[in-house]
């Protein structure tokens, strides 16, 4: 029987499952479980859209519908917190399963603190994160680095520090950190990201740690909650899931590849950081002039919460009806955000004008808090 605190290898019994499932396929036969049981009413997935760059998340209710979203979308940029808030009343009067990774679950944390996610209705399964790819850049950098026309792609994949696709004709992978160095590879908030495993889920799953006969063919999975635990018990006593011990060999070797995320991670911390660091405020006053005052920044952050007086937007604003913004209307936003930004990146990735906008609220986030820890309930820090 699993608890919490056990880590283990998991894998699918339903072969259906198992030829999509890119990792044995443990997550979707959870899910699939919960929804068939009503352990959930509905789960939050993502599903593949019109091609390999074009991520859809999905409200699913039918069990069999589940099918559709395994495997894994590195040019899927979506944030599924704002999802349960928006369009599933926050779960306040369902109960709703949904993968996250890092910045889901820290934003779906924020979310519960505001009152706008009831988290006792949740269940999350976590899944690793190496970071994910604007689908228009994505596109460009498989034509320019790879030489592949990015519409003959069939499947692309981040492992072992490259950035990997497959096509009609063969297979191809470059070194992230090339790509990177070239202003290709994962978004800019990926990069800065250092919250790869996450653990605050009820499960953390993924392929980092799988060795041996089982790897390719099973999930591991760190089980980190009593809610996580009878899931999978449940799940195994059904025989929707096998599972067994992970190989003590394979937790260090997953323990490594985060501790080397985790160092990147610092890397371009200290680099972007740094280079903004002693002209701050020239350099927010130089992007943020571009600004046409669109709201994307405000609507999509999972943080930033408004409540515009009698509905109307002015009360977003310092003041109304100025283009460029006034400079105001940012650094108010900044404020208001500075000790709950998540660096999802959405403000950045939905700007018309490209501001760095997860850029600086990251920094100003950091230079705060020295160590934010997600935690349900009230801020939690560490030195």
């Amino acid at each position: 029987m699993a608890a919490k605190g056990d880590m283990i290898y998991a894998w699918t019994t339903d072969s259906g499952v198992a030829g999509k499932a890119e990792c044995g396929g443990a997550v979707t036969t959870l899910l699939k479980y919960a929804l068939e049981n009503k352990i959930v009413d509905v789960v939050v997935a993502v599903k593949k859209g019109f091609d390999l760059y074009d991520a859809v998340p999905v409200a699913v209710t039918d069990p069999k519908d589940l099918d559709q979203t395994a495997g894994s979308l590195h040019c899927g940029t979506l944030l599924l917190s704002t999802f349960i808030q928006k369009y599933l009343d926050g779960a306040k009067n369902m109960k709703v399963g949904v993968v996250v990774k890092g910045c889901d679950l820290m934003s779906l944390i924020e979310l519960g603190k505001r009152n706008e996610v009831n988290m006792n209705n949740v269940l999350t399964i976590g899944v690793n994160c190496g970071g994910s790819v604007n689908p228009i850049l994505g596109r460009k950098m498989i034509q320019e680095k790879f030489g592949v026309d990015p519409d003959k792609v069939t499947k692309e994949e981040i492992d072992k520090g490259q950035f990997i696709i497959e096509y009609e004709g063969g297979h191809k992978g470059i070194k992230m950190d090339d790509l990177e160095d070239d202003g290709y590879g994962r978004r800019s908030n990926c990069r800065r990201c250092k919250y790869k495993i996450p653990r605050q889920a009820d499960l953390a799953c993924g392929n980092w740690g799988v060795i041996g006969e089982k790897a390719g063919k099973a999930t591991f999975v760190e089980v980190c909650s009593d809610k996580g635990a009878d899931l999978v018990n449940k799940a195994v006593s059904a025989k929707k899931l096998e599972t067994s011990a992970a190989d003590p060999k394979g937790i260090t070797i997953r323990g490594k590849t985060e501790n080397a995320m985790l160092k990147l991670g610092e890397k371009w911390r200290k680099k972007e950081f740094t280079a903004i660091r002693d002209n701050l405020w020239d350099f927010i006053n130089k992007e943020t002039s571009r600004c046409i005052k669109c709201y994307s920044c405000i609507e999509k952050c999972p943080v930033c919460i408004t409540t515009p007086f009698e509905g109307r937007p002015e009360s977003y604003m310092v003041r109304p009806g100025y283009i460029p913004s006034d400079p105001m209307f940012h650094l108010r936003r900044f404020a208001h955000i500075s000790d709950s930004c998540v660096n999802c990146g959405q403000c950045e990735e939905l700007c018309p004008v490209e501001i760095p906008l997860a850029l600086i609220s990251h920094a100003i986030r950091v230079e705060a808090d020295n160590g934010y820890v997600p935690k349900l309930g009230v801020a939690s820090y560490k030195n």
